[in-house]
C-alpha cells in the first residue's frame, strides 16, 4: 500500500514526491527498502503496488524490477479497505488461490531476517483461509496506534499464528499504559496476511456496497478496466481495513513478534531520532 499523501513531512513531501518515496535513511527510499526486504520472499514479478496517480510514474521509475502494469493507481482516495479489495479482486481473478500480504510501503524495519522469517510463517497460516495479523511488541504506551489483544500465555517471538483475542482502537495514555503492563497487547502493524478469496468473501459481508463495485470491473487485461474502475472506485465506502472487515472477521490469527527495528516513521521527530548524527547531533 503506497497511496498515502506524507502530508506530515512537508516541506519535502508533496503531492508528486511523498513520504514513501523520499530517501531518510541510505541510499533506498522507504518504498524501495520495503520491496528490497521483501524479495526473499516474494519475487517482484509477484508485487503489486496499489498508490495514486500523483506517484505512480515515480514509483514505477524508483522500482524497475516490479512489472509497470502492477504498479496501479487508485482514482480517488478511499482509505484501507477498498485499496486491500481492489487487490484481492484483480488477484483472485489471475489465480483462484492466490495468497497475499499487504504490506505499509513507508516503514521501517531494521532486522530484516527476522521480519521475513515471520513473513514466512505468516504466509504459511494464511493458507488455512484465516486471517493473520502480525502484532509487535510495544516499546512505550503509545496512543496512536491500535493493539492487538493475544491470549495471556503469549509469547514475543514464536512464529506460531494463534487466535487474536479482540482489537482495540486508539486508546488513551491511562489505558495504553495497563496494555503494556499487562503484556498480551501488542501494537498493529497494519500487516496482514490471508487467501484473496478470504478477502473477497469478508468484504461481501461486511462492505457488500463496496463488494458489488469492484465484482463488477472487467479483467485487468480488458481494455475497459480502467475506464470502469475510474467510475466505480470513488463510490466504495471510505473506511480503514480495520473497521470494514478484520475486527469484524470470525477467524483472525495474530503472530507475537518481538523486536523487528521496526518504526513507521510518522514524523521528522522520529527521522531524527533514527538517523546517524554527526558530532554536533
Amino acid at each position: 500500500m503506497a497511496g498515502g499523501r506524507g502530508t506530515r513531512f512537508w516541506p519535502q513531501s508533496r503531492k508528486k514526491n511523498a513520504k514513501q518515496v523520499l530517501r531518510f535513511f541510505g541510499e533506498r527510499t522507504l518504498i524501495q527498502q520495503t520491496v528490497d526486504r521483501l524479495k526473499g520472499v516474494i519475487p517482484p514479478e509477484n508485487m503489486w503496488v496499489i498508490t495514486n496517480g500523483d506517484l505512480q510514474a515515480e514509483i514505477r521509475k524508483q522500482l524497475p524490477e516490479v512489472p509497470k502494469a502492477q504498479i496501479i493507481a487508485e482514482p480517488a482516495q478511499r482509505n484501507t479497505a477498498p485499496c486491500i479489495a481492489l487487490a484481492a479482486q484483480i488477484l483472485s481473478d489471475l489465480d483462484p488461490e492466490a495468497v497475499m500480504g499487504v504490506f505499509p510501503a513507508d516503514h521501517l524495519i531494521t532486522k530484516e531476517t527476522r521480519f521475513r522469517n515471520f513473513v514466512k510463517a505468516a504466509f504459511r497460516a494464511a493458507e488455512s483461509n484465516g486471517v493473520v495479523v502480525l502484532g509487535l511488541q510495544p516499546r512505550w504506551a503509545e496512543t496512536g496506534y491500535g493493539y492487538i489483544e493475544f491470549p495471556k500465555n503469549v509469547k514475543a517471538g514464536e512464529q506460531t499464528a494463534i487466535p487474536v483475542t479482540s482489537f482495540r482502537e486508539k486508546p488513551d495514555e491511562k489505558t495504553a499504559k495497563r496494555f503494556v503492563e499487562r503484556g498480551n497487547f501488542y501494537w498493529n502493524s497494519g500487516t496482514f496476511f490471508w487467501r484473496a478469496s478470504t478477502v473477497m468473501n469478508l468484504v461481501r459481508h461486511h462492505q457488500p456496497k463496496t463488494a458489488t463495485l469492484l465484482s463488477g470491473l472487467p479483467s485487468l487485461k480488458s481494455k475497459q478496466f480502467w475506464a470502469r474502475l475510474a467510475e466505480v472506485y470513488p463510490l466504495c465506502e471510505n473506511i480503514s481495513v480495520d473497521y470494514a472487515i478484520i475486527e469484524k472477521a470470525e477467524k483472525v490469527s495474530g503472530i507475537a513478534l518481538d523486536d523487528i527495528g521496526w518504526n513507521d516513521v510518522g514524523s521528522w521527530e522520529a527521522v531524527y531520532d533514527l538517523a546517524a548524527k554527526d558530532a554536533n547531533g
